[in-house]
């Protein structure tokens, strides 16, 4: 006998895709009219076709800011994933200081973006932070506004103190659905710490952990209201990140068009990536079915 699929569920959800189509489509669409057209003021635009695209490819600006972003989302995701992970497989399993580290571990992912890099520029400052008086005291040369070492030494380290918390968590949650009768197995075969987390906890962590380099990857890659409280971007261009770029060619030098054409290719290499990950995690999904 023939099954018959009930597609009423789609009636319930379809008033949220479209919801969600409309405010995200509409806004797209202007970026995209921005992107081909030209204008001298008076809200006066003309035809300019891929010419903004043309002069992003061929701008160096936009490949250093990209390089820049890419050694950046790099790094992060470098130290955090396998900090996270160590931090997860140290965590109690249960009891109160189990509850007790998942919270503390999720406070710094309740705290705004802009009040991180507000803590950061006035912990790192030598006048009257922690941080920056300390390392001046030993005197050990620190200063984020002149030193690129420096400036790029503060935001990874902010950003890390900010997200490894998601990894962890996200870590601890896929350690928890381990069931016991692998680790009664291993303790009977009498194998080692490292041999349980190559054979077992890794491979049943690998799902989540891809969630989590997804996760770490977009926001890494999307990041501005951090660094740019932090640093501005600076010393120079030093830490003007693709972001930061971004906003600078289309606010403060008021450049539509080629701010457009960016802001369209910016998203495409996200959206690439992301679906490069997606990927290898469904690769991998299959692969433990």
């Amino acid at each position: 006998m023939e099954k018959t699929l009930n597609q009423k569920a789609w009636f319930l959800v379809l008033p949220v895709l479209v919801l969600v189509a409309f405010s995200a489509v509409i806004p797209l669409m202007t970026v995209v009219n921005y992107s081909v057209q030209d204008t001298f003021g008076n809200n006066q635009f003309f035809w300019a076709g891929l010419e903004w695209f043309e002069d992003m490819l061929h701008s160096e600006r936009m490949w250093d800011a990209l390089g820049r972003q890419v050694m950046f989302s790099a790094i992060i995701l470098t130290i955090q994933v396998p900090l996270g992970v160590f931090i997860a497989l140290n965590m109690p399993k249960s009891g109160f200081w189990s509850s007790f580290c998942l919270v503390m571990m999720s406070l710094p992912l309740l705290i705004p973006w802009n009040v991180v890099g507000t803590i950061w520029q006035i912990f790192g400052r030598v006048d009257i932070g922690l941080l920056g008086y300390t390392l001046d005291a030993l005197g050990i040369p620190y200063n984020y506004t002149q030193n690129t070492i420096a400036a790029w030494a503060t935001i990874i380290v902010m950003d890390v103190w900010h997200w490894t918390s998601l990894v962890a968590l996200l870590a601890f949650a896929g350690l928890k659905s381990i069931p016991d009768a692998y680790y009664q197995a291993a303790k009977i075969d009498q194998a080692s710490r490292f041999a349980i987390f190559r054979y077992i906890e890794l491979p049943k962590m690998m799902g989540v952990l891809m969630i989590a380099i997804l996760l770490r990857f977009m926001d890494s890659f999307m990041i501005y209201t951090e660094p740019f409280v932090v640093t501005g971007g600076g010393p120079g261009n030093a830490t003007t990140l693709l972001s930061i770029d971004l906003v600078k060619m289309a606010l403060g030098q008021f450049d539509l068009g080629p701010a457009a054409a960016f802001s369209i290719m910016y998203y495409l290499v996200i959206l690439l990536i992301s679906w490069v990950f997606y990927t290898v995690m469904t690769t991998i999904e299959k692969k433990e079915g």
